[in-house]
């Protein structure tokens, strides 16, 4: 399943980018298909089935592509999802299309967790070092954690860069052997 995701994810992106679309649009563009799927159990069986024609289905594609005002290139690229009957993957191809955007864009996802609710200016100086650590520009998701009693965690990919109260107590008590 990676493979198809990844696949059609970069190609997605490859339309987008050399397309000059709005990333942002288009990425909502495709996450109200996805939230539509899900909601909707005969869409879902309708675009997975054999015997529906491949014209009924975009039929119905160029409906809602309409009435949401899709890009030509959006509605185009649900319909090969659509006739190379791969709907069930739509999701994981959506994850991984907003990965690939972000990478090709310079953007990396970091998740910040603090023990308390951060103000916008802790954020933007949270954002801020994380960009400078990564040199790249850094979209954060931000978590709570009381158990961390003060500062922050940040997780960008596999790398953890610890300054909260518990983790510097932590290797405080492996310096002195504790």
């Amino acid at each position: 399943m990676a493979s198809v995701a990844n696949t059609y994810a970069r190609a997605f992106a490859e339309a987008v980018l050399d397309g000059k679309l709005d990333p942002e649009k288009t990425l909502a563009e495709v996450n109200t298909i996805a939230a539509l799927l899900a909601e909707s159990r005969d869409l879902r069986e309708a675009w997975e089935s054999p015997s529906i024609s491949a014209e009924q289905k975009r039929n119905v594609l160029d409906a809602i592509s309409q009435r949401e005002g899709f890009s030509a290139t959006t509605r185009n690229f649900l319909a090969v999802v659509i006739d190379k009957q791969r709907v069930a993957f739509l999701p994981a191809i959506i994850v991984q299309f907003e990965k690939e955007l972000g990478a090709r864009l310079g953007f990396v996802d970091a998740e910040i967790t603090s023990a308390r609710e951060l103000g916008a200016t802790e954020k933007a100086n949270l954002e801020a070092q994380a960009s400078k650590l990564t040199g790249k520009k850094v979209r954060a998701r931000y978590l709570h954690d009381s158990s961390l009693m003060g500062g922050a965690q940040m997780r960008v990919g596999s790398t953890i860069y610890d300054g909260s109260v518990s983790g510097r107590l932590e290797r405080i008590r492996e310096v002195i052997g504790g």
